[in-house]
């Protein structure tokens, strides 16, 4: 019998690599992220863009797909990051986020993402949201574990707030 193996990486060679689109990196694995469809492009973009409109009076910054540090030897590529203002601008996150947000892919299963979610968790992250753009649906993960949100309730975390069942509207 074989035992299929999968090549190792270092992290330095995880770091200066160039993936399209970008990939996790645990433990020595190179992990493929499930995107590319139309619909989750869209809910990325309006995600971003309705978060943007207000950055400068919440005091944050949004950013898409930046590689997050949760260990060493761990790293996670939210689809959509928030930080503050003032946060350090490294080429790879290693302060936690104020908030990270992923939208599911058809490939995708509510399982990976609140493991992903956790690993989260773990670094600082307070809270993940996320948001199904197929089902139209919502959820928080947090200390409180992952929750369904009711359709139609703004998403609130401090100032930032986002109301995904609008943006489904616009799918």
């Amino acid at each position: 019998m074989t035992v299929a193996t999968v090549p190792l990486i270092s992290v330095e060679e995880y770091l200066h690599m160039t993936y399209r689109p970008d990939c996790d990196y645990i433990d020595g694995v190179v992990v493929e992220r499930n995107l590319g469809q139309y619909s989750h492009s869209t809910l990325q973009m309006l995600t971003l863009m309705t978060l943007q409109e207000r950055a400068e009076q919440w005091g944050i910054l949004v950013r898409p797909e930046l590689r997050v540090k949760i260990r060493n030897g761990k790293y996670r590529v939210p689809d959509v990051v928030v930080l503050s203002k003032d946060a350090p601008r490294p080429p790879v996150i290693e302060q936690p986020p104020l908030l990270c947000i992923e939208i599911v892919s058809p490939d995708d299963r509510l399982r990976d993402l609140t493991e992903r979610a956790q690993d989260y968790l773990v670094m600082g992250v307070p809270e993940t949201w996320i948001v199904d753009p197929e089902t139209k649906t919502a959820y928080r993960y947090s200390t409180a574990g992952l929750h369904e949100i009711p359709s139609g309730t703004v998403m609130q975390h401090g100032q930032i707030q986002l109301n995904p069942f609008k943006l489904f509207a616009q799918l």
